[in-house]
């Protein structure tokens, strides 16, 4: 990894910290998230997953519009920082801790291959 790729990749981890914290307390059944990227193509092959505990708590989440209360606090986060995204829905993804361990056993690095 090159040493602006280094420095993009935690500009984007603090803008997404700040975003998760967030989210700890704004939306149930919320736990952690991820990013991806590619940095040959930054910001447009950025890509965040949103992981729930449980599938009925996404479910809840979704049906009270929470994965746009999500897409916005990652908007903003990341645009405090300086990395503007126009379709940010397009970008955010969801999953389950539970689906995880169903799929893949727990292993998320399988399932994000």
């Amino acid at each position: 990894m090159k040493k602006s790729d280094k420095k993009i990749d935690n500009t984007v981890i603090k803008a997404l910290t700040e975003v998760c914290e967030a989210a700890l307390t704004e939306v149930a059944g919320f736990k952690w998230l991820t990013h991806f990227v590619n940095h040959n193509d930054f910001p447009d092959s950025l890509s965040v997953v949103c992981v729930f505990d449980t599938n009925v708590e996404l479910a809840n989440a979704l049906a009270e519009r929470k994965d746009d209360v999500l897409c916005r606090l990652i908007k903003q986060a990341l645009a405090g920082s300086n990395i503007h995204i126009a379709d940010v829905q397009q970008r955010v993804s969801f999953d389950t801790e539970e689906n995880c361990q169903i799929e893949n056993a727990g292993k998320w690095q399988l399932r994000f291959r």
